[in-house]
């Protein structure tokens, strides 16, 4: 038996085609697919090969989660390929860039 439970939650969703693009840098762009009313979003970035994002990422007011959606991502450290997941907690930061080209996609979860 199912308890009687009311779901006020609201299914929203976005489309990668549908979403305005946006020049960050030189050679990097970003689509927004998604954004919550929490400030919570979804943003797709594009890397052509040789970019390099302007100065250091710090992640504030909240943490950033990357999926590799294709290529390689490096953080300034490391090299990630695609299909890796990873978590950047709050007040962490990289520089990020791409000697290769790469399509990453970012959630901010909810502040």
């Amino acid at each position: 038996m199912k308890p009687n439970v009311k779901d006020t939650r609201t299914l929203s969703w976005g489309n990668f085609e549908d979403a305005e693009s946006r020049q960050l840098f030189p050679g990097i762009t970003a689509k927004t697919v998604w954004q919550g009313q929490d400030h919570s979003k979804a943003i797709v970035v594009i890397f052509e090969p040789g970019s390099k994002w302007e100065g250091l990422d710090i992640h504030e007011p909240g943490p950033e989660e990357v999926f590799v959606v294709s290529g390689i991502f490096n953080d300034g450290e490391r090299d990630f390929s695609s299909g890796s997941f990873i978590h950047n907690p709050k007040g962490s930061s990289h520089v990020l860039q791409s000697a290769f080209g790469r399509k990453l996609l970012l959630f901010f979860p909810e502040e």
